[in-house]
Order: C-alpha cells, then sequence, then structure tokens
C-alpha cells in the first residue's frame, strides 16, 4: 500500500466550468486530491490561508485582484504553495517567473501537460515539509486580512506580537505593520500555539519572546527578538508568561 500522502489542490478560476474541468482531470491523476475552490484573487488568498494547499491552479485573468496579483502577495509567504498558472494567454509566461510561478499551462490544459507540470513543481511544498519535519503537528499557517490595499496574507511564523487599539487590532509582523478588523480575542482562540496572552490589548508570536524583565517599580516588560520593542505584561499575565517560559 503506498504511504505517501495526496497533494492537496486548490483551483483558482472564476469561470465554473473551466474549473470543473480541471476537477476532472486530477480526478484521473494518482497522488492529488482537490481541496477547494476559489473564483477571484482575493479568495483565493483566503482560501490559502484556510485550507493550506500544497500545490495552486491559478487562473491569471479573473475580476478584481487577478491572478498575477495573488501571485505575486503569495510568493511573499515563507512557505508558499506551488504556482501552476492555468490561462488561455501565452504572454504573461514572463511575468509568472516574477512571481516564481512552478509551471505555466495554456487553456485548454491537457492532462498529460497537467500531470507532467504537476510531477515538474520541485518547490519543497508543505506535504514535503510535514514528510521532513515528521508528526510535528498544523504547520502555522496564514492570515488573510482584508486591508485598503485588498487582501493580504500574512505568515503567522512572522507575526511578533498584535496590539488593540479601540476598534481595530495591528499586526506588527517582521514585513511591517498591517491593520485588521479580527479582535485580539479570535487571534488568540484561533492561534493558541502561535499567540500568547501579555495584556488585555496585546497578543505576542511566541517564537520571539526573549525574555521577561522587572523594572524597579515592579512592571513587568517582555523583550523580543528581531525589535527593541519591550512590551508591558500586565500583573494579571505575568504568571502566566512567566510560566511559559520556565516550560521552554
Amino acid at each position: 500500500m503506498d504511504s505517501q500522502p495526496q497533494q492537496t489542490i486548490l483551483i483558482a478560476d472564476d469561470e465554473p466550468l473551466a474549473r470543473q474541468r480541471i476537477r476532472r482531470l486530477l480526478e484521473d491523476l494518482p497522488g492529488y486530491r482537490v481541496c477547494g475552490e476559489a473564483t477571484d484573487g482575493h479568495d483565493t488568498l483566503h482560501k490559502i490561508a484556510e485550507l493550506e494547499p500544497d500545490i495552486l491552479l491559478l487562473d491569471i485573468r479573473m475580476p478584481g485582484m487577478d491572478g498575477m496579483q495573488a501571485a505575486g502577495q503569495i510568493s511573499q509567504l515563507d512557505n508558499p504553495p506551488a504556482v501552476i498558472f492555468c490561462t488561455a494567454y501565452d504572454h504573461f509566461a514572463i511575468q509568472a517567473f516574477d512571481v516564481q510561478a512552478s509551471g505555466y499551462l495554456l487553456k485548454p490544459v491537457r492532462k498529460e501537460a497537467l500531470a507532467q507540470t504537476l510531477a515538474r513543481a520541485g518547490r519543497t511544498n508543505r506535504v514535503q515539509c510535514r514528510s521532513l519535519a515528521g508528526q510535528t503537528g498544523q504547520g502555522a499557517g496564514q492570515l488573510a486580512v482584508r486591508t485598503h490595499r485588498g487582501t493580504e496574507l500574512i505568515d503567522l511564523d512572522t507575526i511578533l506580537y498584535c496590539e488593540a487599539d479601540q476598534k481595530y487590532v495591528t499586526l506588527h509582523h517582521t514585513r511591517g505593520e498591517t491593520l485588521c478588523d479580527y479582535t485580539l480575542k479570535e487571534l488568540e482562540q484561533a492561534y493558541p500555539q502561535q499567540l500568547l496572552r501579555i495584556h488585555r490589548n496585546t497578543l505576542v508570536g511566541v517564537r520571539f519572546i526573549r525574555g521577561l524583565q522587572r523594572t524597579f517599580d515592579g512592571r513587568h516588560l517582555l523583550s523580543l527578538k528581531e525589535t527593541e520593542s519591550l512590551l508591558t505584561v500586565s500583573r494579571r499575565h505575568a504568571p502566566h508568561v512567566r510560566q511559559w517560559l520556565e516550560q521552554r
């Protein structure tokens, strides 16, 4: 019995018939499983954050955020899916290299070409990473955030801390800052392994925690890697933070 895990595939195309045809082709190819479908660039980014596919079959001409714009966002992730463009236009091929695409297929996509391109997708994808790392649980994944620039994908492993200010939360990450409409409670409940509560207004990315300091007046401050910022730890949360550090 083959113990190799199936690679999961997300199909992104605004045309239902095109998605159906790709799905039928994939049904005849062993080792692959369709985990979802997306209809435009924004939907694609949200589905990547939700489903964490190994491979993305991506159309280019889509309404709103097109496939090339979505691929540009995806290429910035630490652990992106392999991107294979499926398009009716051949003049985007050079741009596809700029966003680190693993393949470029012209419609109508043929099964043989699809199989060869999937096999050649040389990027180390999530299935291979899990195989190398062993059973270490789910990967950190990504957070899809809708901003004034559109949908932005942020690797959870890049988040230094999350800071609440009135109605909004600012995500401070290694690429900058992003304002989002998630609440701290939603983030804390969704990602308990990645984010630690240190204050009613602050969550911290655990992989960046350096140490806990106590000031002369009895306050607790948390130091982080990759930033000079010292974050206030509330009296209520200090014992839990101290316990977390002792267990590491």
